[in-house]
């Protein structure tokens, strides 16, 4: 049965103002906040910051398992996280399913988030799921420098974002700034070298010309089609693009960045919100997120790692462990804001 469905419209900047001046459309209104000793009542709502095209068979698949009909909001992580910390405990909203931590802290902070229960937030290895039990990471990606293959070798490829600020990398260098994964590299870089750092690098690489696109995809094409030498991605969209054409047909390579802060594999994880804490549907959809066959749909359809315990990695990628930084607490993600104000005072946003 497919998902009821609703849009949230709008773009990353507007997911900032929200932030800032408290003003989002209007969502629709729950009539009671659901008893958390209440039987299911066979339905839920969700809001998505991963896209329709990826959700939709994971929640049709959902409802034909269990029989709970799901009514979701989509829109990017950023405005999600913004129309949550809006409409605060008057939000719809029983779960969130975020693109990336630093949202989910966000609104851990807030106070929206519930406890979730030990079988659940146990089910995933730390270092990938929140450090207090308001939300477990359901899906891991590693940030990699993509690169063109005809132009570079991997030897000639920054070891480190660090270095992309120089002048041989001048209007070469393509990212989304926009992208939820993106800013939570640069709260990583805030987070682990300090604000100072992380400002002279977004000052350097905003200075530097970059090509700024609307998605990593976009980003990934641009180096596919010899348009950037380099471009900042999760790896997942070069596997989901070689598996279309051949990986031998290729132009863009990979190299990742393991101990780096433009390295970082950050997760989708999920919440359940104050309101629902103990609501059967809304536990039963992270459970999901969590089961072999959740997690089996991931690897298939997206080529990102699976963080329950028993479920293979897709072919071809390191080792999760080789890429963790093991100085960088996820949960440590969460002043999204302070960064996207920081890619605005640079022009990036």
């Amino acid at each position: 049965m497919p998902a009821r469905r609703l849009i949230a419209t709008g773009s990353t900047l507007a997911a900032l103002a929200l932030l800032a001046t408290g003003c989002t459309a209007a969502a629709p209104e729950r009539t009671a906040a659901p008893d958390a000793s209440a039987e299911s009542d066979q339905s839920l709502v969700l809001y998505s910051g991963r896209s329709e095209e990826l959700i939709a068979p994971l929640i049709e698949q959902f409802t034909a398992e269990t029989g709970i009909e799901v009514e979701v909001r989509y829109g990017s992580t950023g405005e999600m996280s913004a129309l949550l910390l809006e409409e605060g405990d008057r939000s719809p909203a029983q779960v969130f399913l975020s693109q990336d931590a630093g949202a989910l802290g966000a609104i851990t902070e807030a106070g929206l988030s519930s406890t979730l229960p030990e079988e659940i937030a146990d089910a995933v290895p730390a270092g990938f799921t929140s450090t207090d039990d308001s939300w477990v990471g359901v899906t891991g990606r590693a940030r990699v420098i993509a690169y063109d293959g005809e132009q570079l070798d991997e030897a000639d490829v920054p070891d480190s974002t660090d270095d992309l600020t120089g002048a041989e990398w001048s209007g070469q260098v393509a990212f989304a700034p926009g992208n939820a994964s993106f800013q939570s590299f640069v709260t990583g870089l805030r987070v682990l070298e300090g604000e100072a750092a992380a400002e002279a690098w977004v000052a350097g690489i905003a200075a530097n010309e970059p090509v700024l696109t609307e998605s990593n995809g976009d980003s990934l094409e641009l180096v596919n089609t010899g348009a950037a030498r380099l471009g900042l991605i999760n790896h997942y969209y070069w596997f989901e693009a070689a598996s279309e054409v051949g990986a031998d047909n290729m132009r863009a390579q990979l190299k990742f960045l393991p101990g780096d802060p433009g390295g970082i594999v950050n997760v989708t994880g999920a919440a359940i919100l104050a309101g629902a804490e103990g609501d059967p549907d809304a536990l039963a959809f992270v459970e999901y997120l969590l089961s072999d066959a959740g997690q089996t749909y991931f690897v298939e359809e997206t080529y990102e790692y699976p963080l329950v315990p028993g479920i293979d990695a897709p072919e071809g990628l390191p080792s999760l462990e080789s890429l963790v930084n093991p100085e960088l607490d996820l949960s440590d993600l969460d002043s999204l804001t302070e960064t996207q104000e920081l890619l605005v005072a640079h022009g990036l946003i």
